[in-house]
């Protein structure tokens, strides 16, 4: 069985701005059909990044290849199959927004395709605003709007660079929902955002970039078991003074006032569960138990810090 091409390769991507390197050395496999997450702070070299894809950088070296095609040995066709939305609104305020995805297809070398425009306005509930000037629109919509352009010539690989910065959490659920519905069908999406919430809902898979520089790639599920942890406090309804030494051996730590006792789990200790059947087990007062697990945020956080992985990446 042939192995599937992947939707976008990138060898060694590398883009200096005079003695600044803003992409050093990336390399990075996307596979088609996936939602992939890409994280990092501001200026990490997120939008270098796809901006050098987009064909809107260009890189001083490094190859791209799009569905298998070298964009060096093709810089246009390849990119027919792309979709941008980037961060800056911009389109022309002198056309209603019909007019602006009819223009968006015509750009693609596409025909006039009604239906087509009709489904993504509807999908993005841009439909009661089809015959408004973009110029009218509010924030929120023009945000919708730009999505809908970069999404109304049915490309295969779909950008989402900070999709919904600063819009309504009506607009952010309608992108998630439509998001996965695209990748039902097929299609390929890279999302770089800030909303930490959203790379978790909908990633397969997370890159942290910073400083230009990968610092890992790996399965959503599998970074959050890996650097992840779940925070356990156990509440006694009488204060302890002393712990027993079958519950000294899991390292909790029991508070100064004697009422809490709190035990982080993570990769290679033992589960919490453990710790609660001792606890039970010795008929200790327990009043309450509360647990946290990591958030995306909380990995980001740590691998930013530099802190070692317990496995290779």
């Amino acid at each position: 069985m042939s192995t599937p091409t992947p939707a976008l390769e990138l060898q060694g991507l590398t883009k200096r701005y005079g003695s600044f390197t803003a992409l050093h050395q990336m390399n990075l496999t996307i596979q088609a059909g996936e939602i992939f997450a890409l994280l990092g702070p501001n200026g990490a070299g997120k939008t270098t990044m796809i901006g050098s894809v987009c064909g809107l950088v260009k890189k001083t070296e490094g190859a791209i290849r799009v569905f298998g095609q070298d964009l060096d040995k093709d810089p246009v066709g390849p990119r027919y199959q792309v979709g941008l939305v980037p961060q800056e609104i911009n389109f022309d305020p002198f056309f209603t927004v019909a007019e602006s995805l009819r223009i968006q297809q015509g750009f693609y070398g596409q025909k006039r395709d009604e239906a087509r425009v009709d489904e993504v306005l509807t999908a993005l509930n841009l439909h009661t605003k089809k015959d408004s000037l973009t110029r009218a629109l509010s924030g929120g919509m023009k945000r919708r709007l730009l999505i809908a352009k970069a999404l109304v010539h049915k490309p295969k690989l779909v950008f989402l660079d900070e999709p919904t910065a600063g819009v309504d959490v009506e607009l952010r659920r309608d992108l998630w929902t439509y998001v996965r519905k695209l990748a039902s069908q097929g299609t390929t999406i890279v999302l770089t955002t800030h909303y930490l919430e959203e790379a978790e809902e909908l990633a397969d898979r997370v890159g942290i970039i910073n400083e230009g520089r990968l610092l890992m790639v790996e399965d959503k599920a599998t970074l959050l078991k890996r650097f992840g942890e779940k925070r356990v406090v156990v509440t006694f309804d009488t204060p302890q003074t002393t712990l027993s030494e079958a519950v000294r051996r899991f390292t909790a730590r029991l508070a100064e006032d004697g009422r809490t006792l709190t035990y982080v789990e993570r990769e290679g200790v033992a589960p919490a569960g453990d710790l609660l059947r001792v606890l039970y087990a010795e008929g200790l007062p327990i009043a309450d138990v509360e647990t946290r697990r990591s958030r995306l945020e909380d990995v980001l956080l740590e691998v930013l810090r530099g802190r070692p992985s317990t496995q290779a990446a």
